[in-house]
């Protein structure tokens, strides 16, 4: 979480390595909606640190396909473009798998504010986590940099479990 004096906040993408090419566009999240997303709205997802980017690709894919070819991209986001979730906006069960309209309106509406780049959120993996939405299409976008995608592998254990 930023504190006062952090130029940036770090956000972690982990994709397959053959979609790492495309990893910021939002063009899945624009196909398929999300979440936080309807389709036909771009947007980034980003766990707030590596091990929870981790869990959320898990709670999204089948095992085996984790023993694909993955790679992480750390985005580091200006600190003054990343806006807060009031936790207060969260109703009861917002992070039910089956029921995501609570979260997507909320999604759509930051999307549609245009008030920052980012907004962290909570996981709903892993409510005691954050993640970072990305607006791509956000006139500041320009000022969030990323790192070369570094290879990242999940252990076996978990595609076996």
């Amino acid at each position: 979480m930023a504190t006062k004096g952090d130029a940036y906040v770090s956000g972690w993408r982990l994709v397959k390595a053959r979609f790492a090419h495309v990893a910021f566009d939002g063009e899945g999240a624009r196909r398929y909606g999300g979440r936080w997303n309807s389709p036909g709205r771009p947007m980034v997802y980003l766990g707030g640190t590596p091990a929870i980017a981790a869990l959320e690709v898990m709670a999204h894919n089948a095992r085996t396909s984790l023993l694909e070819r993955f790679v992480i991209i750390e985005a580091r986001i200006p600190s003054d473009l990343v806006l807060d979730l009031d936790p207060a906006a969260l109703p009861e069960h917002w992070n039910d798998p089956e029921d995501t309209s609570a979260t997507t309106a909320i999604g759509d509406a930051w999307l549609q504010s245009r008030s920052s780049v980012a907004l962290r959120v909570p996981s709903a993996v892993l409510p005691l986590e954050q993640n970072l939405l990305l607006d791509p299409l956000h006139d500041g976008f320009a000022a969030v940099t990323l790192d070369e995608p570094r290879p990242f592998t999940f252990d076996r254990r978990l595609a076996e479990a």
